[in-house]
């Protein structure tokens, strides 16, 4: 189970989706909260699902007819160190992020087709709900706040954000998730769930502001990791 990083800092787990925006983990999302992990001194592992689904061409935004696997094409952006959500339990890392990317609403969960009747590939909610049971804090960016709407939103209200997209916040509540309007650069911070939200690239026209918003949501995670109990 590969993991980067150097020393003893939190362990953070990285679910990815997939390798590019239009059908699985947006990359530069992906290595902006790998690369603020690092910069706080965390290690990560990143984590997949292990299923087939569509490809998108992306200089066209077309589907190619083929499929690929999801887990495989997160090694990718993992450099070859990626490990099936499947063997992995939620509390076994100090916190999870999750990037965002279409295969978040697309590969994660079905609500870029399904909208709030959405439903959470099952590896993905039960480490969400293992992590969140354990304490854990949890991370998401861009569009990732709808497997949180739809994992915690009936029985925890979190509050999210997903920037300023009217359609999609709608979504998000309609699952029981309190919505929150919010800049590129800004997070919300919900510490009664131990939940941290980025827009992102729903926002984001650079990428410098994708790394400043990651950047602010993992040092959320670490300040609230601050006040809680060591991990077990």
């Amino acid at each position: 189970m590969g993991t980067s990083g150097a020393g003893n800092g939190p362990r953070f787990g990285v679910i990815l989706s997939g390798c590019g925006v239009f059908d699985g983990a947006e990359i530069q999302e992906a290595v902006a909260c790998l690369w603020a992990i690092d910069k706080h001194g965390g290690t990560s592992r990143c984590l997949a699902p292990r299923r087939e689904l569509d490809v998108i061409d992306h200089t066209t935004q077309s589907p190619t007819g083929e499929t690929r696997d999801v887990l495989a094409e997160s090694a990718r952006i993992a450099r070859g160190e990626i490990t099936d959500l499947a063997d992995v339990n939620g509390a076994d890392f100090d916190a999870i992020v999750l990037p965002g990317g279409f295969g978040a609403a697309k590969n994660l969960c079905t609500f870029a087709v399904d909208g709030p009747g959405c439903d959470v590939d099952p590896h993905v909610a039960r480490v969400l709900t293992e992590a969140h049971a354990a304490g854990r804090p949890i991370g998401f960016a861009c569009i990732a706040p709808a497997v949180a709407a739809r994992v915690f939103g009936k029985a925890l209200a979190p509050t999210l954000t997903i920037g300023h997209d009217k359609a999609t916040a709608v979504g998000l509540e309609k699952l029981g998730a309190r919505h929150v309007a919010m800049d590129v650069h800004d997070i919300a911070v919900d510490e009664v769930n131990r939940i941290v939200s980025t827009p992102c690239y729903m926002e984001a026209e650079r990428i410098g502001e994708v790394f400043t918003g990651c950047d602010r949501m993992v040092g959320a995670l670490l300040k609230m990791l601050a006040s809680a109990p060591a991990r077990a």
